[in-house]
């Protein structure tokens, strides 16, 4: 019987980068961790993941389904009702999400200048003129 090779997200042939691409994506892990306070129906969910389209928060929760991370619990009413929750293993994701995201808040100012003073290094290196004209404008 072939042994199973031990996971890696660092090789291109392993199964587990596909799984980081789904969870890599805008909005898998905002869906998430708004999930984890509870189950949540779309307009819920939407209303919490601002700027998410009803298109793209179904296809992620579609994708989360697949891949156990969330359930769907339709009820037999009208108008119908369908509720999402974190399954046991998405809710081991969403305390990672929630660490997450509680350190990109806590850095995204310092995050936000690394990236302006790169932008105008970047200027300097392949545009010598532009930086110079900006420089003596805002003078």
């Amino acid at each position: 019987m072939a042994k199973n090779p031990t996971p890696d997200v660092y090789s291109s042939a392993c199964p587990s980068r596909r799984v980081m691409a789904v969870l890599a994506e805008k909005w898998t892990l905002l869906v998430v961790a708004a999930l984890a306070d509870g189950p949540m129906r779309t307009a819920e969910l939407r209303r919490c993941v601002d700027g998410v389209s009803e298109k793209m928060l179904i296809q992620t929760l579609r994708k989360l389904e697949s891949y156990a991370l969330v359930s769907r619990k339709s009820y037999p009413e009208i108008p119908p009702r369908v509720e999402y929750r974190l399954t046991p293993l998405g809710r081991s994701l969403a305390r990672l999400a929630g660490l997450f995201g509680r350190w990109v808040e806590r850095n995204v100012a310092t995050l936000l200048r690394a990236e302006l003073v790169c932008a105008r290094g970047a200027i300097t290196e392949t545009k010598p003129d532009l930086a110079r004209a900006r420089r003596s404008a805002s003078a």
